[in-house]
């Protein structure tokens, strides 16, 4: 593990070493992974009060260009309920009804409520994760984040955030590399 721009000030250990610090469904989502690929996800412990995107990168100088926000879109198709985990650069916002409408197929798309989104999880709100999010979901991610050396995203709780290889995001379950998601 490498302490890449993106980790600012935070104090970096590997994420399989600090359980605590991740939601139940990341530490799954980890140990699914290869050891090696794991080991290079970093976790830190945050101020909770400071895991929105703008706060923390000012509070522990973490470049705003290098934090990747992971969003829950649904839709409905025919009574059906469609979800979807969307992952952009937060310099950029997720084509929602564009995009992310078309790959889910409804007629419109939107951001899942906060506590649905939270009891769909098992994540605490502003710190969804790409990791760990439920099976047969399709987990967008734009290529820009997939290229970056490493980003900063949430740990599925709002007292961390992990700092992970953009590469490590397109080898999630689910997970397809999306041109034109961040716009």
């Amino acid at each position: 593990m490498t302490e890449p721009a993106a980790a600012g000030t935070l104090e970096l250990v590997p994420a399989p070493d600090r359980p605590d610090l991740l939601a139940a469904p990341v530490v799954a989502a980890l140990a699914a992974l290869p050891e090696d690929v794991a080991r290079s996800c970093g976790v830190a412990e945050i101020d909770p009060g400071l895991a929105d995107t703008a706060a923390f990168c000012e509070a522990y100088s973490s470049p705003l260009h290098l934090s990747a926000n992971c969003v829950v879109v649904t839709g409905a198709r025919s009574g059906e309920q469609r979800f979807a985990g969307c992952v952009v650069l937060a310099t950029t916002r997720a084509d929602v009804n564009g995009v992310v409408r078309r790959r889910i197929d409804v007629r419109k798309a939107s951001f899942a409520a906060m506590d649905v989104a939270v009891e769909l999880t098992g994540m605490e709100y502003g710190g969804i994760t790409p990791f760990g999010l439920p099976a047969g979901w399709p987990v967008l991610v734009d290529p820009a984040v997939v290229a970056a050396p490493a980003v900063v995203v949430g740990s599925g709780l709002r007292a961390s955030k992990l700092v992970v290889p953009g590469s490590v995001l397109g080898l999630l379950p689910g997970a397809e590399p999306t041109e034109g998601l961040g716009r």
